[in-house]
């Protein structure tokens, strides 16, 4: 009777464990993240610190049509896949030549076929768009977009440092790039 009782735990106590070691999969699309400056994440050697980063996650093309279908145009957008991005500023800076102070913030955008609408808000962790709210818009600015000659395959964000304290964020996606002006 006592080696059944002591099977009878021990068989419970492998199931058990073994049930809740089961993770779910990996994301489709995978998170990143862009530092300013762009080198900042792989060569901490300086004394430099990061300005801005950007947490987000990179859906894949797989050969659709991605503006106007895909992310309709003229629609709140939330900037890539699954949560809208996390935008991190480590001080005053300007983007398109508005002031955005120091803070945690979402990044969204509205696509457009020539323009597309950048969006900062203090507003944090939203799944897509839902339950997105303009009243807690802190800027909004308009950037040309731009055809590439190259398909980007997964939505990337990137800076590039310029002269002067300056920057552009990029966001770019199947043949599709905005540049977003940067000073700090």
């Amino acid at each position: 009777m006592k080696n059944l009782l002591f099977f009878l735990i021990l068989f419970t106590a492998t199931v058990s464990i073994s049930s809740a070691q089961s993770f779910r999969s990996i994301d489709k699309s995978p998170m990143d993240v862009a530092y300013l400056p762009d080198n900042f994440a792989h060569d901490r050697s300086g004394d430099d610190k990061a300005i801005a980063k950007v947490y987000y996650s990179r859906p894949q093309k797989k050969g659709r049509d991605i503006f106007g279908n895909v992310v309709v145009y003229d629609k709140v957008w939330r900037t890539g896949a699954n949560e809208a991005p996390e935008l991190k500023v480590y001080q005053d800076i300007t983007i398109g030549g508005k002031k955005l102070s120091a803070g945690t913030y979402s990044l969204f955008t509205i696509p457009g076929a020539k323009e597309w609408t950048i969006i900062i808000s203090t507003d944090l962790d939203y799944w897509g768009t839902a339950g997105y709210q303009e009243k807690y818009e802190v800027l909004r600015v308009q950037v040309p977009s731009s055809t590439l000659s190259k398909e980007v395959e997964a939505f990337a964000i990137q800076f590039e440092e310029l002269e002067n304290k300056s920057a552009v964020m990029r966001l770019a996606w199947d043949k599709t790039v905005v540049a977003v002006p940067i000073k700090y």
